[in-house]
């Protein structure tokens, strides 16, 4: 299945050749573009794309606003800043907001292919030309983001999946789209900082969202 991208810049040539690029990619789709981050916004909640390439300073909304409202609405979608900025206030504000990545606009587009690519099986990407010690307090900041709590949602899911519900039959039971399970579970997965079904489900027994005697 091909990694889905919004590219948001407010540059076209920029969008131009970046769309150029990434539909070359044999695991890659470009789904739209935009202009600037109020319409980020609104292409991010109507297409659900897997990864948003995000510039940062732009007219109207910014990048680092309209990744916190991409990210706050849609949890699932990953976001890989493309900025000319190198200084901790971007990088650390990108990654504040939600961030998964952040590359420079001088980089090789083999780079940010290997980025989308690394961010879309949630893992984090620096760019090895933000300084380390900018890149050292960010990442940081990121691993120490725990979010205390599931929603009401993925405590529904998680529950059910450890029951051993498919994700076909979890989407049925909910009457929402597989996608949109998936979706949840790797939220789930992010949160919980776990990287398996397996792990999943040891969670469960041992908080007593499930229970081996029932």
């Amino acid at each position: 299945m091909n990694i889905k991208v919004l590219i948001v810049d407010d540059h076209k040539i920029v969008r131009d050749g970046l769309r150029i690029l990434i539909d070359k990619q044999n695991d890659m789709k470009v789904v739209a573009e935009a202009e600037d981050g109020q319409v980020a916004v609104k292409l991010a909640k109507k297409l659900l794309p897997d990864i948003i390439i995000m510039d940062i300073t732009m007219p109207g909304m910014n990048g680092i606003d309209a990744t916190r409202r991409i990210i706050s609405e849609n949890p699932g979608i990953k976001v890989i800043a493309l900025s000319m900025h190198s200084d901790k206030r971007f990088v650390t504000g990108m990654l504040d907001a939600g961030a998964s990545g952040y590359l420079l606009k001088d980089c090789a587009f083999n780079e940010l292919a290997g980025a989308i690519r690394r961010v879309s099986a949630n893992h984090l990407y620096i760019s090895p030309g933000i300084p380390d010690a900018v890149a050292g307090s960010a990442c940081g900041n990121v691993q120490s983001r725990k979010p205390s709590t599931l929603t009401k949602r993925e405590g529904e899911i998680l529950r059910l999946l450890a029951d051993g519900k498919t994700t076909r039959q979890i989407a049925a039971v909910l009457k929402i789209s597989s996608s949109t399970i998936q979706t949840h579970i790797r939220n789930i997965m992010l949160k919980l900082d776990l990287s398996s079904t397996a792990e999943l489900i040891k969670y469960a027994l041992k908080e007593g969202i499930i229970s081996l005697d029932k």
